[in-house]
Parts: C-alpha cells; sequence; structure tokens
C-alpha cells in the first residue's frame, strides 16, 4: 500500500513561510536556526520538509548551534533524510561559523582582563575533546603579536618547552605572555602541573624582562584565571 504523505511540501507553503524565500525578503534575521538549516539541506524525506527535519535535528541537540557543530558525520547521517553530502554541507557551515569567530575575535585585539583572553581563546580550544597548550605573546600596549599553539596533547596533558616560548617571545620583541590551555573534561580547577608550569614560566621569562601575566584554564562555557585568583 502506498504511504500518503501527511504533511505540506515547501513549495505548498505560503511564499512567505519559505525559508529561502522569507531570507530574501525580510533577512537572514528573520530565520530561526532551524530554517537556517534547512536552506542548507535543501529537502527532507518522505515523511517531514525540510525544516521539520532542520526542527528534528535540531530539538535532538537541545536547540543548541555549539552542540550541533560537535556532531560527527556519522551523527548526522543517522537523521532518515540526511546522507553524506547533506551532513557534509552541515559540517562545512558550521567549521565557518567557529572560524569566522575566531578572525572577529582577532580585530584589534587588546587584553584588558581575562574575560578578553577567554574571547580569543574559547572559540580555538574550548570545545576541543583533547589537550591543547597556547601562548599569547603581548607588546607593550598590550595588542596581541602573535597566538601561538605550543603543544598538543592526550586528555590527560601537553608538554611545554620554556625555551621556545622564550625564543618567541624575543624574536617578537614582546613584553608580556599569557597561558592559556584547555580542560577536555570541564574542571577549572588546576593541577599540580599547571601551578608547576605557570611557575617554572614566570621565572624563566623574569630573566629576560617578559611578563606572564596570566594563565587560563578554558572549557566551553568557562575559565579559570590564575591572575584573578592571586595565584602568580
Amino acid at each position: 500500500m502506498t504511504k500518503t504523505k501527511n504533511f505540506l511540501t515547501i513549495k505548498n507553503w505560503s511564499q512567505d513561510d519559505r525559508p529561502r524565500e522569507k531570507l530574501r525578503d525580510k533577512g537572514k534575521s528573520a530565520l530561526s536556526d532551524a530554517e537556517l538549516l534547512a536552506i542548507l539541506i535543501g529537502s527532507g524525506n518522505r515523511s517531514e520538509s525540510a525544516v521539520g527535519l532542520s526542527k528534528r535535528i535540531m530539538s535532538s541537540v537541545t536547540n543548541n548551534l555549539n552542540s550541533l557543530g560537535k556532531l560527527s558525520l556519522k551523527q548526522l547521517m543517522d537523521f532518515n533524510g540526511i546522507g553524506e553530502a547533506k551532513a557534509i554541507m552541515i559540517m562545512a557551515a558550521m567549521e565557518l561559523g567557529r572560524r569566522r569567530q575566531i578572525e572577529e575575535a582577532i580585530v584589534n585585539a587588546k587584553i584588558g582582563s581575562s574575560l578578553n583572553v577567554f574571547d580569543q581563546m574559547q572559540p580555538i580550544i574550548g570545545e576541543l575533546p583533547h589537550e591543547e597548550f597556547w601562548i599569547l605573546y603581548l607588546n607593550n600596549s598590550n595588542h596581541i603579536l602573535l597566538k601561538q599553539q605550543l603543544s598538543k596533547g592526550g586528555i590527560t596533558g601537553t608538554l611545554v618547552d620554556i625555551r621556545l616560548v622564550l625564543k618567541q617571545a624575543l624574536e617578537l620583541s614582546a613584553v608580556a605572555i599569557i597561558l592559556a590551555h584547555n580542560h577536555p573534561s570541564g574542571t577549572l580547577k588546576p593541577s599540580e602541573a599547571d601551578k608547576k608550569i605557570t611557575l617554572k614560566l614566570k621565572k624563566a621569562a623574569q630573566s629576560l624582562d617578559i611578563k606572564v601575566l596570566d594563565h587560563l584554564i578554558i572549557t566551553e562555557k568557562a575559565y579559570f584565571s590564575f591572575a584573578d585568583e592571586n595565584l602568580l
């Protein structure tokens, strides 16, 4: 028996309700996240429209775009109506959004607080499943000269080469540095290893008149600042 469709396709909708036409006539801000996603995927499946499918996908991640961006190719393809091509398109769009966020953070980047550091680094390391250690090199006006990944490791930790940190600082004529690394576990409590490497870098930098202004532990939504907690 042929299954009867129980929904109207987007072509049968009022023009004001069609995502593409709505964006064209009312602007991108008039669309919901699901409607924007529906434009990306183009079509749904036999039982639901592209918008219906998009709403279901968004609902599965509690309507959170950050969570959507973490879905793997396989997880996206588990949704009926999302094949490999559509899944890749969604992942590409999410990555473009992430890179745009990073580029926007770089513009006129001046560090005046630990929150400024978090805004700079969270898009880069806040959601990673592994640990990375980064250095921010600053001039005498606290503008960022360079953000550099120093090491990349497993969830258990990273290796930090102090000589490389100071060599780069001298080459850039940096007067200060800020340390930052992520905790994939989500904990904000600094480990003994975190405290030791902070102190070790601070002492080594002082011999070259370079200040260690802060060390941030960063997670997806929060951070811990050594400077704010008077641990420097």
